[in-house]
């Protein structure tokens, strides 16, 4: 009839569905290899500091998540002061404005076991009192970014970005001018400013520097959605961060992992009309009850929760 069905007749279905699962996705955990910090405390004081009225802390951390989110990448969002855990290989530091003496330890042990760290615009310039620290962004993490912000700029007009990672791009709302300190280090200028005011010109954008086993990004532009997703994708490649699965737009992908170690994808169709994904395995869905492998059929909102026969 093309009329919705009545509220109890969907709420039936989910229950039925979710009783189908329950047992085997009671105790699963996701399976991220990359986290994002998020810092009330950094939230806070930019709050009170926004030095640019449209710059929000929260939209500034989904500015990292959303890219990796609609490639089916798996990504964990802790506390900015938990202790990095060894299953991850990229961890993003959105505006991290509030140094710690744990947190200093944490990110600088993470970077020499291995890790990429990613340092974005605003970070790293107070310590846990909320004070200005006497040294130049990214104050005690220069050690293993190698760069300072020389100088820092709220835009008023976006100014072009232009590197091998993003290609052409913009940056908005904000951009930080970066120096290198040493240049005897394995430093790469890996972005720069196109011409803008003068004070910009050809400056450094984004920089990656490599430390004992790992290696840091300091990202110094709020890039444009397409750049940000180009670098994002970039970055993820080199890091061996690869999606769940490969989907059509509007379908996501989340990975679990059971307590006895199997994954389990639940595929979300977002869309109002149908949708198909390809599955390059034999696999199980214990909604339908179908295994097979090839194409499956996503309907208009559609749910299908896989595991690998």
């Amino acid at each position: 009839s093309g009329q919705p069905r009545p509220f109890y007749e969907e709420a039936a279905q989910i229950g039925s569905e979710l009783s189908k699962v329950s047992d085997l996705l009671t105790g699963s955990e996701i399976n991220a290899r990359v986290a994002i910090l998020n810092d009330y405390d950094s939230r806070w004081s930019l709050d009170w500091s926004r030095q640019h009225q449209d710059f929000d802390y929260v939209k500034h951390l989904l500015h990292y998540y959303k890219p990796l989110s609609a490639r089916n990448i798996p990504v964990d969002i802790i506390s900015a002061d938990s202790v990095l855990s060894k299953k991850y290989r990229l961890v993003i530091a959105p505006a991290l404005v509030v140094l710690t003496p744990d947190r200093i330890q944490n990110l600088t042990e993470f970077v020499e076991k291995g890790g990429t760290l990613i340092l974005t615009i605003r970070s790293c310039m107070k310590d846990e009192f909320n004070s200005l620290l006497p040294m130049r962004q990214p104050g005690p993490l220069s050690k293993i970014t190698n760069v300072e912000v020389e100088e820092y700029y709220p835009l008023e007009t976006p100014v072009t970005v232009i590197g091998n990672m993003i290609k052409n791009g913009t940056s908005r709302l904000w951009a930080e001018r970066l120096r290198i300190i040493d240049e005897g280090k394995l430093s790469n200028p890996v972005a720069r400013y196109g011409s803008h005011n003068g004070w910009l010109d050809d400056q450094i954008a984004i920089n990656v520097n490599l430390y004992e086993r790992g290696m840091v990004y300091y990202v110094g532009t709020y890039l444009d959605e397409f750049a940000q997703a180009r670098m994002l994708e970039f970055i993820c490649n080199i890091n061996r961060v690869k999606p769940v699965l490969e989907t059509p737009k509007g379908v996501e992908v989340c990975s679990r992992v059971t307590r006895e170690g199997k994954e389990v994808l639940i595929v979300i169709n977002h869309q109002s009309y149908e949708q198909k994904i390809m599955i390059p395995w034999t696999a199980h869905d214990f909604l339908s009850g179908y295994s097979g492998k090839g194409q499956v059929k996503l309907g208009p909102y559609g749910v299908v929760v896989l595991m690998k026969e």
